[in-house]
């Protein structure tokens, strides 16, 4: 396992991360507002951050 991967894993998990915050407070905010495009702009940020932060923490344990 390379150093670089592990980087790419760890920096990969994070952006993961930020996504999907970055997602639930635009559902949250389509929510409130009743934009249900919004809603479903900011779940699909969910999911996108999810698998990025799980293709990460493959990264960092040696995976592709």
């Amino acid at each position: 396992m390379g150093k670089d991967n592990v980087k790419r894993g760890v920096k990969n998990e994070v952006k993961g991360a930020a996504k999907q915050v970055e997602g639930k407070v635009r559902n949250a905010a389509g929510a409130i507002t009743g934009n249900e495009s919004e809603q479903l702009k900011g779940k699909a940020q969910e999911v996108m951050g999810k698998v990025r932060k799980e293709v990460g923490k493959a990264q960092r344990k040696g995976g592709p």
